[in-house]
């Protein structure tokens, strides 16, 4: 988020002075919408107070001269400051006699403000001034010039929200006639700090000290500061950092400060009972305790009222109160009867309408948004401004719209009705006359705009934007003839649009789906400041009347049906014009047109310009931003584009060709806070990236993919340390990717594939830690996997390594990346088993958000996946995709039955490798398979049923492999039963919708199988028994008669044992047969 903090603060900053009554402002793209926040407001010139003719102090003279030259002044708001009359200069007040310079009127303004990195010491010369005004500028982070205290004379010194930094220079403190001193800021980080507050002593005259913001947490002298000042009478702390410590003992003082009438403390930490030091306040009619926890404190409303009689205004936002705060028996009604102004805004109050809230008789103002109300509100006949946003009201009349006669200003955003907004009730209590004049009701309703709206006669600004609202707009709210801000931007309404009346100066029907063409009749609208109608069905050609708003400042007709040329009549007298979105129009303007404007914002996107880069640009020295995407320009960059200030270029899609040298060279110092970007996606353009592009270091986002860019990235890239997206994609670079790309340390998207990149990846890419998507594809990288990716690169959502040379096996360190959601490693030369740690990603295994508000700015950001057989290119949804591919390698093993727990993945494809073994049961878990691709493998064994209750699965590749058995049937498989091929090269298998079929309702493969493996066994065992006989024999044999054969002496003796043997034998026979026959005679 520290990428778009300037622009952040910036624009909550003009939200906040122009749009105060809007408690939530949701911003989805933050640069863009701050510009058109800037140009919303009414009119107005940069030149500022009137002078007298009285003639000037030469030495004054040049001292102004000299400031102007040193700041940068986009908008010409001291162009008045010519020739040697210096007190007829604007913004400048002179002394009617003496004719020395007394007042400096330097306000910035939305769109008319100072820059620079310093405050010129010149100014030190004014030495009679009285009054100086430098707030609302851009001083660039520098500090308070120290010389501001030897101007004597100031008595008012207001230098608020000009972006200075580091500490208040003590010498502001000789400024014993000020009166008035205003260091505050309205940005969320303090940037000003005091470290002793010593200097104040000196300001013997100040009545309003304004430090908001400003971090005193570190400041001594606190407990002698409201003594020393006794002439104060305002003094604002909020958001300072203060706490107990800071103010010390004269936290409990007993010391009366009759003066001080206001007082802001809000959003410090201060705790403990409440403080003597308020009680001692007699004159106190403001207070502001808001963001103080009451639950830490023991403080309670009614102690605080009686404590300060004299209160009329009191604010105790966020303080934590509930309804039991409010209800106490010793409330004093007496002091009630003082609060003019209450805001008890975010706290918990509770459903009911606090019934203490109807005894305050003077109460003017109250804001109790955010405090959980959904009751009917009663009548409060004082109460003109009344705030009601993001609360639970169920029924738009208990919020009483037409019941509080004098109210002026009802703000009611960010409730859901479940009714309808209808006309006023028959039986209501109405009013004879209505007081409203600001009705904001967005984010609340839906339903048809009721006819009557029309009886708020009164109404001045009517905001019924982000709605359901259908149908047409009535006639009713189109006659409201004081009604001048009309927003119903965001709504379902249909029809034309009707005539208004004449007194209107904003009005933004954007987003709807009104249709016919844009009514003549609006250039009636004299005092038409905003005009929005980009975003509906609206047709026909734009009408010429319109180029006679003399004082619009915004002009919006993109997204549209509209057909026919744009002319310079349209813009005939559109000399105040500020931006200008069209698209979809035929641009037709002379070559030689210069504009009667000075424009910020150009948007002709889809628009047909032709005829090469518009040359009437070249007069546009205040351009800003700059789209001219998909707008059929073609050929080079004009030279007069180097010179141009423009921060936002988009010229993508389209033809535009020859080198990038003559991109602008638009200075690094930012005007509202914008976005530095440059998008040339999708063109023609050639040759090498100029070393040029290296200058603009506050660029956030640069995409030049889809070119025919060449040569390799220069090394000075690494000076873009502010970028947060790099597209190079789809080019013909080359070379190794340059280590100096990890000096960029905001780098959040890196996309580099699809070109001639070699070598291994840099190392130094680890110190990348805020990476989240990595797209090396497509190119001719070698080696192994990096480790570090892994254990450094821990925020990766995206890794893609597709496509390359890379060897080894998958490192485990990558199961460390716990927010991967899309791992592509296909298309290398992977080898080994998968890891199985790959069940730790648990960014395939849970849903996880990821911010990306501040990428919006490029929606050509892709990501390129395989899903089912086909590159499909993800740009807007790529944070929407869970997927792995690690297709095409030379992975074996089996597959691990951890990476069956990775239940968010849409997509995985395994296919091409040598994995082996079953599919594991628990394929069944991965709910949300779309796609998935085991095919080219030597998986065996059966296909698990468990896969019929993959009940996305619609595309599913099981081909070439070993399965075997019945392939399941139902569910989701069912779907598929019209393709063999995704079961093709696997003979075992049987069952639709194969043609192999399976009898009797078995696995007649699997008998079958086991038949012929019996037989073969049986084979086997013969063939066996004979072997063993052979080789016993062969033994047997050979290690006898081998060793006679070879051993003669041992051949002798056998012989002659055996005959002597067979002689032993041949007696001992002949001798019993001998015997044997004697005895029978």
């Amino acid at each position: 988020m520290a990428v778009v903090a300037a622009a952040a603060d910036r624009g909550e900053n003009i939200a906040n002075r122009h749009l105060a009554n809007v408690k939530d402002l949701v911003i989805e793209d933050a640069s863009y919408i701050i510009l058109i926040t800037m140009l919303q407001v009414t009119t107005y010139t940069c030149l500022g107070v009137g002078n007298v003719s009285v003639i000037c102090s030469e030495k004054e003279r040049v001292a102004l001269l000299n400031f102007k030259h040193s700041i940068q002044d986009p908008f010409e708001m001291l162009s008045s400051w010519v020739g040697n009359e210096c007190c007829m200069w604007e913004r400048i007040q002179c002394d009617g006699v003496t004719g020395n310079v007394q007042r400096l009127h330097l306000k910035g303004d939305d769109y008319c403000l100072l820059v620079g990195n310093k405050v010129s010491s010149s100014l030190a010369e004014l030495r009679h001034l009285k009054y100086l005004d430098l707030s609302q500028n851009y001083f660039q982070g520098s500090r308070i010039p120290e010389f501001i205290g030897s101007l004597k004379q100031l008595t008012y010194l207001n230098l608020s929200d000009a972006d200075f930094q580091g500490i208040i220079p003590p010498r502001i403190g000789n400024l014993s006639n000020l009166k008035v001193l205003d260091l505050s800021s309205n940005h969320h980080e303090n940037f000003l700090k005091a470290d002793d507050m010593a200097w104040a002593f000196g300001l013997s005259s100040l009545e309003l000290l304004n430090l908001s913001y400003v971090d005193l947490s570190g400041a001594q002298n606190w407990d002698m500061m409201l003594h020393m000042i006794p002439s104060l009478k305002e003094l604002s702390l909020s958001h300072c950092r203060l706490s107990n410590v800071n103010l010390g003992p004269f936290l409990n003082s007993s010391r009366i400060l009759p003066n001080i009438k206001h007082l802001d403390l809000g959003y410090n930490s201060f705790k403990g009972p409440l403080p003597f030091l308020l009680q001692n306040m007699t004159s106190l009619t403001f207070l502001s305790l808001s963001g103080f926890n009451l639950s830490l404190l023991a403080w309670n409303f009614p102690n605080l009222l009686s404590m300060i009689p004299s209160l009329s205004e009191l604010h105790m936002s966020g303080c934590g109160l509930d309804k039991t705060h409010l209800s106490s028996p010793h409330l004093n009604y007496s002091t009630l009867s003082n609060i003019q102004h209450l805001d008890l805004s975010d706290n918990p109050l509770g459903s009911i309408f606090p019934s203490v809230l109807t005894n305050m008789s003077s109460l003017e103002v109250l804001d109790l948004s955010d405090t959980m109300l959904n009751s009917s509100l009663p009548i409060l006949p004082k109460l003109l401004v009344l705030h009601l946003s993001s609360n639970k009201f169920k029924q738009i009349e208990h919020v009483g719209i037409w019941r509080q006669c004098h109210l002026k200003r009802l703000s009611v955003t960010y409730n859901e009705f479940d009714m309808e907004m209808t006309d006023s009730p028959k039986n209501a209590s109405e009013c004879s006359i209505y007081a409203l004049e600001l009705l904001e009701l967005s984010w609340s309703l839906n339903g048809r705009i009721p006819e009557t709206l029309g009886r708020l006669a009164n109404l001045r600004h009517l905001d019924l934007s982000y709605n359901r609202m259908t149908g047409s707009i009535p006639e009713s709210v189109t006659g409201l003839r004081f009604l001048q801000v009309l927003d119903l931007s965001e709504n379902q309404l249909t029809g034309p649009i009707p005539e208004f009346l004449g007194n209107l100066t904003q009005l933004d029907l954007s987003s709807n789906q009104l249709n016919g063409s844009i009514p003549e009749s609006l250039g009636k609208l004299a005092a038409l400041t905003y005009l929005d109608l980009g975003s509906n069905l609206l047709d026909g050609i734009i009408p010429v009347s319109i180029g006679q708003l003399a004082k619009l400042r915004t002009l919006s007709i993109y997204n549209n049906s509209l057909e026919g040329a744009v002319t310079e009549a349209h813009f005939a007298n559109l000399s105040v014009l500020k931006l200008l979105e069209m698209s979809k129009l035929t641009f037709n303007v002379s070559r030689g047109w210069i504009p009667p404007f000075q424009l910020i914002s150009l948007s002709l996107s889809s628009c047909n310009i032709g005829n090469g880069f518009p040359q009437w640009l070249r007069h546009q020295r205040k351009l800003q931003i700059l789209e001219l995407s998909n707008a059929t320009l073609s050929g080079p960059l004009p030279t007069w584009l180097r010179k141009m200030p423009i921060i936002f270029l988009d010229l993508s899609h389209n033809k535009l060709s020859g080198s990038l040298k003559n991109l602008p060279n638009a200075g690094n110092g930012d005007v509202y806070g914008l976005l530095h970007v440059l998008l040339l996606e999708y063109n023609l353009f050639s040759g090498s990236i100029p070393r040029s592009l290296c200058r603009r270091t506050d660029l956030k986002g640069l995409d030049l993919s889809r070119n025919m860019l060449s040569g390799k990235i220069p090394n000075c890239m690494g000076n873009l340390q502010g970028l947060v997206i790099m597209s190079i994609s789809s080019n013909q670079l080359s070379g190794a990717i340059p280590s100096s790309i990890a000096l960029i340390s905001s780098l959040f998207w890196l996309n580099l594939n699809k070109n001639n990149f070699t070598g291994e990846v840099p190392p130094e890419l680890g110190n990348l830690q805020g990476l989240g998507v990595l797209d090396l594809g497509d190119n001719k990288l070698y080696g192994n996997i990096p480790n570090w990716i892994g254990k450094k690169l821990t925020s990766l959502v995206v890794l893609r390594l597709h496509k390359n040379n890379f060897t080894g096996r998958i490192p485990p360190s990558l199961c460390k990346n716990s927010n991967l959601q899309i791992l592509d490693l296909a298309y290398n030369n992977l080898t080994g088993t998968i890891p199985r740690c790959v069940g730790n990603l648990n960014g395939m295994v849970v849903s996880h958000s990821i911010y990306e508000s501040y990428l919006n700015f490029d929606s050509d950001k892709n990501v390129i996946q395989v899903m089912k057989g086909v590159d499909l290119e993800y740009t807007t949804t790529w944070s929407m995709v869970y997927n792995m591919d690690l297709s095409s390698n030379k992975l074996e093993g089996e597959i691990p039955v951890e990476l069956t727990t990775l239940s968010m993945l849409v997509g995985l494809n395994l296919s091409n490798n040598h994995l082996r073994g079953g599919i594991p049961e628990s394929i069944g878990n991965m709910m949300n398979l779309e796609t998935l691709d085991f095919s080219k493998n030597e998986l065996s064994g059966r296909i698990p049923s468990s896969m019929a209750a993959l009940t996305f699965l619609s595309h599913l590749n099981l081909s070439h492999n070993n399965l075997s058995g019945q392939i399941p049937i139902g569910n989701q498989l069912q779907t598929l039963i019209d393709d063999p091929s995704i079961y093709a090269g696997n003979k075992h298998l049987c069952g639709p919708p194969l043609q192999n079929t399976c009898s009797n309702h078995q696995d007649s493969t699997i008998t079958t199988s086991k038949k012929k493996h019996k037989a073969a066994d049986e084979k086997m065992e013969v063939w066996l028994f004979y072997v063993d006989i052979m080789s016993g024999f062969g033994t047997g044999f050979w290690g006898v008669i081998g060793v006679l054969m070879f051993k003669k002496q041992w051949r002798h003796k056998l012989f002659m044992f055996a005959e002597e043997t067979m002689d032993k034998i041949y007696v001992a026979v002949v001798v019993r047969v001998a015997k044997f026959k004697r005895g029978r005679e």
